[in-house]
């Protein structure tokens, strides 16, 4: 039977054929199965569930946070030092790395969860047709060929194909990005349609609106809708973000070139000086202690934590702590376009009768705005025209605002919410009438209309839906002479006029009511008075313009993919500023559908509109530009948008109204649905990445000194300046205080003016490996200088030790305020401004070498020894030394390789 079905599903599409077909296919029939053929079928296709989606146990998703070059190296020191017998040490060292992993495994969001969060969307009961009785079912239970009826406020069980529909309307946003519900009828389309052509069809999860339907099961489970768009979330491949892959390469560099000195060192000293083996041994295990950035790690996961702080306060909530940073590299922006771009509120925008157009400002449903003409308030004593259309647009409609809190929420349906908005704006309303009857929206006619009876003992039949339908059944039409001859011609005109914009277009009139009209009022008839049509649009959100344009001139590219039709969305991206006004190329479903990857590939960077799309080509999009390179970002609201996040390197899913399926696939959250957020994001991205930058440079020259001052050391056959625990003490005292400050630098100002970086960019630019070099030769040779000095001066080794390591500790202070600003000179009064965590950590910095110096228990633990003021002022003149030098290289390096 499953093999049947499966095969059936293959050779018919149940959309594309008519009702008894599709009943026959799936061998069943309009009185549904019994109770036999059921169980039957449910033992063979199982039940109407997804499958719950497979997840790594706790323990392996936290290990995996370990599966990195530099913990590698981290590790190492850790052994190296329980070689040592340095076992508080070795605690020490492995407890930066657990807590490394521990952040990781806190901050991030899994893509995985998603897939248990779409079961969520599903029916928990049907109405079906059982053995010819209607019953009311768990949906698990339901199989195809079961006949099964909806109704309003319902939520569809399972796939399904409609047998009868009666007014159906159903909200299917999270599946299409359409911005209003889709109307359903029992007529068969053409085998292309997309899904949101397919109006014979009603989709697991999707929300019945209005009407009734009745329809038989075609999918369940897997096979559904939302359960293909399930397995494609499963089997999108994650990427690594270009930091990650930069640091991988750092630690892999950084390794080979720790073990090729440590060989060198090992080879030397016993060749040339005839070190004894325990020695060179000792040796090599403090220079690879020296080396190790054992900071390194917690470095960039705590700047990236603050960075999550610093993005959630301007609401982007990060689930996922690399992609803070991968949103400053993106080069691209795939924005959907309903409720993204735009606020998936529907508005009415222009209002044309035959005596003038007239233009509404305010957006969404509050119902704060006017009604203008030539740009002043057209009073609806003055404008009996506009009077008359308003008074339709205030009677016909069911639908009605809300004010909840500070944000005005629509019950109803969104088209006859924007014209009941736009009665309210202009100030129309009829308090005092009375509804006698009325024709609810049918697919089939495309109007409503009421019959009412106004204040003064008035009786009018109003009439509101599609243009052409309302044309076909007028005769006259409203003039300021009063009636006059319906001139088609000129309608059809204004009506393409509008649709070219992409307005949505509801056509109003109306007729006086017959005396014996009353509660049997079942027809509209075809003697109707035309008053004038209202352009209706989904308005873009205002910021979003602003948010666009300044991606632009960030040399951030921006695409709109949408499921709404090719129209709508190029006007839509014109009013947006993501295409222009000449000729725009837009890409839809269909021609996507006809079209190989590579072909994609060769237009994709030239089409910045995609419509009618599907969730598959959307990951079709998306790879497609990363295959040039690009670092994309896509931003969707609906389940059909997950597949498409979770490929992209930076998934953003709308806080507010983005279904929970898409927040658990997406790496950041919008928390204010406000596109604008996204160019906030970027700048606090690349914020973020100039001061991962600014931290490497700094933080890396502390190992090189190190290692540099242990290695001339060896090769000189001198005793070593520095021992391996007090290379640690530095190592930490510089990571907990200096490194950290940089992650509080602000933004510079032309952050945003400058392009995107190049996705294979490494972290240590040329000038910058220039400027570690210089930074480590200067530092190590002034804390060598140092010892020698002390020992030259008479110092024993406790003391001229101590001078070194604080040289180091204070050579690095010095060395701090060159990497404020990595692409200037730091000899600027600016250098002592600006973020208040320099000084701090510089205190910070003081106060524990204090400690290390004059605490008696510090001598025990670290063989530190007092020191004098001489030995202070040695220590405090090098590190002018390293600022000045340091800045001197930081300008020639510019010069040279930038």
């Amino acid at each position: 039977m499953t093999s049947t079905l499966v095969e059936a599903d293959r050779t018919t599409r149940p959309y594309a054929e008519d009702p008894d077909a599709v009943l026959r296919a799936l061998r069943s029939s309009a009185d549904g199965l019994t109770d036999e053929q059921s169980a039957a079928r449910l033992a063979q296709v199982g039940p109407n569930r997804l499958p719950e989606a497979p997840r790594r146990p706790a323990l392996l998703r936290f290990l995996s946070h370990f599966d990195d070059v530099l913990v590698y190296i981290l590790l190492a020191a850790a052994v190296l030092k329980a070689l040592l017998g340095d076992w508080v040490d070795f605690a020490v060292i492995l407890a930066v790395a657990v807590i490394n992993a521990l952040v990781g495994f806190i901050q991030e969001g899994r893509a995985d969860a998603a897939l248990s969060s779409l079961s969520t969307m599903l029916s928990l009961d049907a109405n079906v047709l059982r053995g010819g009785r209607w019953a009311e079912i768990d949906s698990q239970h339901l199989v195809p060929g079961d006949v099964v009826r909806v109704r309003s406020g319902d939520k569809v069980p399972a796939d399904v194909r409609l047998l009868e529909a009666t007014n159906l309307q159903v909200e299917e946003a999270a599946l299409t990005g359409e911005s209003v519900a889709a109307s359903k009828s029992v007529d068969a389309v053409g085998t292309d349609a997309g899904v949101g052509d397919r109006s014979c069809m009603l989709y697991s999860g999707t929300i019945v609106t209005a009407g009734r339907g009745l329809g038989v099961v075609t999918d369940t489970g897997a096979r559904t809708e939302i359960g293909r768009i399930q397995s494609l979330v499963a089997g999108v491949e994650h990427l690594q973000t270009p930091l990650t892959r930069q640091l991988a390469r750092l630690g892999k560099q950084l390794s080979w070139l720790i073990l090729g000195m440590a060989a060198l060192m090992l080879v030397i000293g016993r060749l040339i000086h005839d070190f004894a083996l325990d020695e060179l041994i000792s040796a090599a295990i403090g220079f690879a202690v020296a080396a190790v950035p054992e900071g390194l790690p917690a470095l960039v996961t705590i700047t990236l934590a603050l960075g999550v702080q610093q993005m959630a306060r301007r609401n982007a909530i990060t689930r996922k702590l690399t992609s803070v940073e991968g949103l400053g590299s993106v080069t691209t922006i795939c924005s959907d376009k309903t409720g993204t771009l735009t606020r998936n509120e529907m508005t009415a925008r222009t209002v044309v009768t035959h005596d003038g157009r007239y233009d509404v400002d305010g957006i969404g449903y509050s119902p704060e705005g006017h009604v203008l003409l030539d740009g002043r308030p057209a009073p609806l004593d003055v404008h009996g025209d506009l009077r008359a259309l308003v008074e339709v647009a205030a009677l016909v409609p069911d639908a009605h605002v809300d004010l909840q809190g500070d944000h005005w929420t629509l019950v109803g349906q969104p088209t006859e919410g924007a014209m009941v908005v736009l009665a309210q704006k202009a100030g129309g309303g009829t308090p005092g009438a009375t509804r006698r009857g009325a024709v609810p929206f049918e697919s089939a006619t495309k109007y409503s209309a009421t019959l009412d009876e106004l204040p003064d003992g008035t009786r009018r039949v109003h009439v509101m839906g599609a243009p052409d339908r309302l044309l076909d059944r007028c005769t006259t039409q409203r003039t300021s002479t009063g009636a006059a001859a319906l001139d088609r011609a000129r309608w059809d005109a204004v009506v393409d006029e509008l649709g070219g914009q992409g307005l949505r277009v509801l056509a109003t009139a109306r007729r006086p009511a017959a005396p014996d009209e009353g509660d049997a009022f079942t027809e509209v008839g075809h003697e109707l008075e035309f008053l004038g049509v209202v352009g209706i649009v989904d308005p873009p959100r205002p910021e979003a313009v602003q948010a666009i344009a300044d991606c632009h001139r960030a040399g951030i590219g921006v695409k709109m993919i949408t499921g709404d039709h090719a129209g709508t969305a190029i006007a839509i991206a014109r009013e947006m500023g993501i295409v222009g006004e000449g000729h725009v190329e837009a890409l839809t479903g269909t021609e996507l559908e006809a079209m190989s990857q590579e072909e994609l590939r060769q237009r994709v960077e030239h089409v910045d509109v995609f419509a009618r799309t599907s969730p598959e080509h959307k990951i079709r999009i998306v790879r497609a530009l990363q295959s040039h390179g690009e670092v994309v970002a896509m931003t969707g609201d609906g389940v059909n948008d997950a597949p498409a996040l979770s490929r992209a390197d930076v998934g953003i899913a709308m806080g507010i109204k983005g279904t929970e399926a898409t927040k658990e696939a997406a790496d950041i959250v919008l928390a204010d649905d406000n596109f604008a957020t996204i160019e906030r994001a970027i700048e606090e991205g690349r914020r973020i990445y100039d001061n991962i930058r600014k931290s490497v440079v700094f933080l890396l020259p502390t190992n090189g000194a190190q290692s540099l001052v242990i290695l001339v050391a060896v090769l000189a056959g001198l005793a070593l300046p520095l021992t391996p625990v007090q290379i640690l003490w530095v190592n930490l005292v510089t990571a907990v205080t200096l490194s950290l400050a940089l992650a509080g630098e602000p933004a510079e100002p032309t952050i945003m003016a400058r392009p995107p970086r190049a996705a294979g960019e490494h972290v240590v630019s040329r000038s910058a490996l220039a400027l570690i070099l210089v930074a480590s030769a200067t530092i190590g040779a002034a804390t060598l200088f140092t010892f020698l000095l002390e020992k030259d001066l008479g110092a024993d080794d406790g003391r001229a030790q101590t001078t070194a390591v604080t040289t180091l500790a204070l050579g690095q202070m010095g060395y701090l305020f060159t990497c404020r600003f990595l692409g200037s000179s730091s000899i600027t009064p600016r250098v002592l401004v600006g973020n208040p965590l320099i000084w701090v950590a510089t205190g910070a910095l003081l106060v524990l070498q204090l400690v290390f110096t004059y605490a008696p228990f510090m001598h025990d633990w670290f063989e530190s020894a007092p020191i004098g003021l001489r030995d202070w002022g040695i220590a405090l003149a090098a590190a002018v030394c390293v600022f000045v030098l340091t800045e001197l290289g930081k300008s020639v390096s510019r010069r040279i390789l930038e």
